[in-house]
Order: structure tokens, then sequence, then C-alpha cells
């Protein structure tokens, strides 16, 4: 700290993306067309996942939970990623920030393990699927839901807590759109090797342990199928699992190559691009890859309607 202004700060300024003043407002009306439609998108599925019985089994209550999380992932950032872009007040306080950076944390961990129960949900439902209502009970479901939300809990408070030791000088300006971990370490005047090495050890097995145990599943999955090779088989597995791998490939393709590459190999441009992807295009994709391709999400929204159009008189 020595030679730089030690005044701590009260308030960041969010720069925001490295957009073009002719194209704000085109940009504007495009997140918040994106934002909209996750929000109604996930608040759909859930509606829908809590008004049909058909749909009341583990894999949509794993589902159920990943919308509300995609939802309020969203929501940490994009309110005030969009009210800074018809906004000339770019700050944002000291503690708003770092509460920001807490529920982000908490978000993004929450849809990292949920991704997990669902793979090892349709891991039972293939390789064991005369087991499946014996081995996922009500208890090991409750569980599977609820230790993400414990987990991630202390994980975000880690973070935060040693975010909170730092000290910050006169450089306050985060070229970013939300108060991202590296990108505050950076503005830092502290000594950051202990957040560092919290961030690779601890952040590492937040996303690589998940990733594994999903490969994992996948692998038995797949092994389980060719050991009785039929074109019924492989329909039956793909239609099962396409649209969890497609969500997987992308949470997990942006993630892993962001964050496990240290962050003076990633230009800001690179990571606000990559932030992008993960805090918005797949919150808002994630409806539609469970909708669009699932038999049963289609026939609940039919039986939900059709229930409004002719109710039962009494």
């Amino acid at each position: 700290m020595t030679g730089r202004n030690q005044t701590t700060v009260s308030e960041f300024l969010l720069l925001g993306l490295p957009i073009k003043s002719e194209y704000q407002n085109l940009f504007y009306a495009l997140f918040l067309a994106m934002y909209v439609t996750t929000v109604l998108g996930n608040l759909l599925i859930i509606v829908l996942i809590c008004l049909d019985p058909h749909l009341h089994t583990p894999m949509y209550l794993f589902l159920s939970n990943l919308s509300f999380s995609d939802l309020c992932f969203s929501s940490v950032t994009m309110p005030k990623f969009l009210q800074n872009m018809q906004s000339q007040d770019l700050s944002i306080p000291y503690a708003g920030c770092l509460t920001q950076m807490y529920f982000f944390l908490f978000f993004g961990d929450l849809e990292d393990f949920l991704l997990v129960a669902m793979a090892y949900d349709r891991y039972v439902a293939i390789c064991f699927p005369l087991h499946y209502t014996t081995v996922m009970s009500p208890r090991l479901c409750l569980f599977l839901v609820v230790l993400p939300w414990i987990l991630t809990t202390f994980h975000a408070m880690l973070h935060t807590l040693l975010m909170a030791r730092l000290h910050f000088c006169e450089d306050n300006v985060i070229p970013h759109f939300f108060c991202d971990l590296s990108a505050l370490l950076k503005l830092s005047c502290s000594d950051t090797r202990v957040n560092e090495l919290v961030i690779f050890f601890v952040g590492g097995l937040i996303i690589v342990i998940p990733f594994l145990l999903i490969i994992m599943s996948y692998a038995r999955i797949v092994s389980s199928i060719l050991k009785v090779p039929s074109a019924k088989g492989i329909c039956k597995a793909f239609s099962t699992c396409g649209s969890h791998l497609t969500v997987v490939s992308l949470f997990y393709g942006t993630i892993i190559g962001l964050y496990l590459c240290p962050s003076a190999n990633n230009s800001t441009v690179k990571e606000t691009v990559m932030a992008v992807m993960y805090t918005v295009v797949t919150p808002m994709l994630n409806p539609f890859i469970y909708s669009l391709r699932n038999r049963d999400m289609k026939g609940a929204l039919r039986r939900v309607f059709c229930k409004k159009k002719n109710p039962v008189s009494l």
C-alpha cells in the first residue's frame, strides 16, 4: 500500500459493456427482452411443476430448483446493468457491491450442484430403472436439494468475508457490468494472495468435482446403453438426457474457460463476453431447452391451459 492514496472507497463504478453510444438503446432493448424472457420462462416452469401432479417427480423437483436458481442468478446482475445503461450514474455502494458478489457466487454455485443432482437422477433412471423409486426416495431427494443450498451458502460467505477484509484505495472503476470477484481483486491495494489461493483451490473444487461427477454419471449411462444396444434404448436415453447435457455444456463451457485460467491471460473484453454468456444467455435458454424438447412439460402446459379454458362447474 506504500505510495498509494489510502482513502477508503465508499462506492464503485461499473463501466458495463464496451458498447458505442449509438448502439446503446438497441442493446438495452435486446438485454431487456432477454431478461424478461428469462424471468417469464423460468417462472412458467416453476408454476407448471407446482400445478401439475404428473410433474411431482425427483427430476422435476431438481428442475424447479434449477429454474429458481437461474431466475435469481440473472436477477442479481441484470436489473442494475439495465439501470446503468439508461443512467449517467454508474455507481454501486461498497456494501451493495459485496452483496451482489455474494448472491452471484451463491446462485452460480447452486446451479453447479443442482446439475450434479440431475445427472445422478438420470443415471439412476437409466441404469437402475426397476429400483428408481426406491433409490430416489423423498428423503434422498430432499438431501440432494438441501445440501447444495448449504454448501453454496458457506462458499459464497467465505469469498465475501475474505473480500471484506481487503482495502480499496483511489481506483474504484470496475471494467465490468457487475461486481465480479476477479475484477474486485485487481482493484484492491491489499495483499490478495490468500484470496487467490482460496479461489484456485476451493473454487477449482467447486467447479471440477461436480463436473467430474457429471462426466462419471454419463459414462456409466453410455456404458449401460452399450451393453444392450438398441435403437429404441438409444433414442430414449438421448431424449431423457439431451436437455441436461445441453445445459451442462453451456454452463461449464464458459465457466471452466474463464475461471480455471489465470485472470492475467484473459482480456477484459473476453471476460465480459463470457460473463454475458453464463449470466444472461444460459439462464434465458434453459427454459426453452427443457420445455421445447420435453413432452412432459408440453403436456403439463396443455393440461393447465385446458383446465383454465374448461373449468369444472359444480
